[in-house]
């Protein structure tokens, strides 16, 4: 069973940056897609960014685009998402997810909540002054 254990949360300032961290264990991260969810308070879960391991290929959302980067060190089995340019408005709990079906990164041009099986516990990320 895949199990995803996320770190690198904290408080920074706007215009900051921070890099999270995704460690999978359980099983390789190999031909499946990889991503990273946010949630808010009192908004709906929202998909970020997700990778296909087949090919490395990304996608990322709109309100994330040029500001965040997924990546994997495969020998690490870790998944990362560094963000720079911080906003108030990034303020959330940030989910490493994980799914077998990597043709759901991206599916009818976005990334669901109800496509990825595996969640980890998620990561708070503050971004104020």
């Amino acid at each position: 069973q895949l199990q995803l254990v996320e770190s690198g949360g904290g408080l920074v300032q706007p215009g900051g940056s921070l890099r999270l961290s995704c460690v999978a264990s359980g099983a390789f991260l190999d031909d499946v897609a990889i991503g990273w969810f946010r949630q808010a308070p009192g908004k709906e879960r929202e998909g970020l960014s997700c990778m296909r391991t087949t090919d490395d290929n990304t996608y990322y959302s709109d309100a994330v685009k040029g500001r965040f980067t997924i990546s994997r060190d495969k020998a690490k089995n870790t998944v990362y998402l560094q963000m720079n340019s911080l906003k108030p408005e990034d303020t959330a709990i940030y989910y490493c997810v994980a799914t077998t079906i990597w043709e759901n990164c991206p599916r009818l041009g976005g990334i669901s909540r109800y496509d990825y099986k595996y969640w980890g516990q998620g990561t708070q990320v503050t971004v104020s002054s």
